[in-house]
């Protein structure tokens, strides 16, 4: 077992988003992504993969392929592999997102930023 607080992954840079890794495990990984306000992460795909992403903390703004709606804190979402989506922190407060790539494409997508 291995056991790990979400906090230690919640770190926030002014000048990029952050991306902490908690687990990696085979062909999945687990990892927390947090954002000031104003700070997106960019429109992309996960091909292969299931996407789960928990909002932890903040509000923002996700676009999944052309739907666009508020994602609030305690809220959860899954996106196929196969789906475009990005996130942007429309907030007023810093954001985080727990999120498991469940299957990850490459190594390049369990790597910290």
């Amino acid at each position: 077992m291995d056991k790990k607080t979400v906090q230690e992954a919640v770190e926030y840079r002014e000048e990029r988003l952050t991306k902490k890794i908690l687990f990696q495990k085979g062909d999945s990984v687990a990892f927390v992504l947090n954002l000031v306000p104003g700070q997106e992460l960019p429109a992309h795909q996960h091909p292969g993969s299931d996407v789960y992403i928990l909002c932890l903390k903040g509000n923002g703004t996700i676009q999944v392929n052309d739907a666009e709606e508020a994602f609030s804190e305690g809220e959860v979402i899954h996106v196929a592999g196969d789906e475009r989506f990005s996130y942007r922190n429309s907030g007023e407060e810093p954001a985080s997102l727990y999120v498991v790539l469940a299957k990850i494409p490459s190594p390049e997508y369990a790597r910290e930023v």
